[in-house]
């Protein structure tokens, strides 16, 4: 197979094709192994009630991220955010961290200071130690790579799997805002590029710009799910957008979903800057990816424990069809879901 065709091949498997594509003959040798590739985290033994969960992340400048726009604080902030995000994901609880980073000689080191200042508030806003790590010289750009570690108890650990058929779909916030936040940043980048004499007017679009550079992971959730005495049958945060998630989660239960347009919740900034783009607020959500909210299901018995909670909004439900996620618009017509969000290749 010649470069072009491999290429190509990775592409059509993207990033999670990819990753089933390349470890499907990997067996657990380990009894304290309880889940290995193929879930928000690895699912490992700790004690006769509590197991450990670990993920990791990768950034990598240019591809993940664009210092032209990004600033390092922000940058060290939002990779610890994204990291923790999958821990919360399976209803655990981060506490602690490795970084491993790699720099070219273009970054002095005021900058990498100014990351780590960045990971440090992120390790005091969710609670986390950073215990260790590694740093490497680079021959280009820079390159940040977080390990997240969590535990959560065994009868409160949340799968992508294990939901049934009529479940109910729930997300938390709202969805959109981030990639909004990156369509500006970008915009202001190309004006800046045609004039740099031309200041960037990024304030009126603040609260988006934040989502898409300081996104939150939604540790509240796992805390507000506890409270409410609610365990999901099934959970993904939301990083590759609402419709990548969907089908993901449709996949790993051998099911299928419905979702309502109308239901999908958005900031009103959101919807006003998206007429601005003449980008629809669906598209944003569906494809935009990044908004680090969590996607889950609960059982029917559980949901009048969650509606009208202000925090969490219904937006369909789970359907014995399998492996078809749909979506029905404000028309009343179905329509099924391709995932269409970030793709690494």
């Amino acid at each position: 197979m010649n470069q072009d065709q491999e290429k190509n091949s990775i592409e059509r498997l993207g990033e999670f094709g990819l990753i089933k594509h390349l470890t499907a003959d990997f067996a657990l040798h380990n009894s304290t192994s309880i889940v290995g590739v193929g879930d928000d985290c690895a699912v490992i033994y700790r004690d006769e009630t509590t197991f450990t969960l670990i993920s990791s992340e990768l950034f990598i400048e240019n591809i993940h991220f664009d210092l032209m726009y990004v600033p390092l604080k922000q940058l060290g902030f939002k990779a610890i955010s994204a990291s923790v995000s999958d821990v919360y994901a399976m209803n655990g609880v981060a506490e602690q961290v490795t970084v491993n980073i790699g720099f070219s000689s273009r970054f002095p080191l005021e900058a990498i200071e100014e990351l780590y200042d960045g990971i440090r508030g992120a390790c005091d806003f969710f609670k986390v130690d950073l215990i260790g790590g590694d740093t490497s010289s680079s021959s280009k750009g820079l390159m940040i790579s977080v390990t997240a570690i969590g535990k959560v108890e065994k009868h409160k650990v949340v799968y992508r799997r294990g939901a049934s058929s009529k479940d109910i779909l729930m997300v938390s916030g709202d969805l959109g805002s981030a990639y909004l936040g990156l369509q500006i940043l970008e915009r202001e980048k190309s004006v800046f590029l045609a004039n740099p004499n031309i200041q960037p007017e990024l304030a009126p679009y603040d609260p988006l710009i934040k989502k898409q550079l300081m996104p939150e992971a939604r540790v509240d959730v796992v805390q507000l799910l506890d409270e409410l005495g609610v365990v999901p049958t099934s959970m993904i945060d939301i990083s590759d957008g609402l419709a990548s998630e969907l089908i993901h989660l449709c996949e790993s239960n051998n099911l299928g979903c419905v979702i309502h347009e109308e239901k999908i919740p958005y900031q009103e900034d959101t919807m006003l800057v998206a007429t601005e783009f003449n980008i629809s607020p669906l598209t944003c959500a569906m494809n935009g990816g990044e908004d680090y909210e969590l996607l889950f299901s609960v059982s029917q018995k559980d949901f009048d424990k969650l509606k009208g909670n202000p925090h969490f909004t219904p937006i369909g439900y789970y359907t014995d069809e399998e492996g078809t996620a749909k979506l029905m618009d404000q028309s009343g017509i179905i329509h099924e879901l391709k995932a269409q969000g970030w793709n690494h290749f």
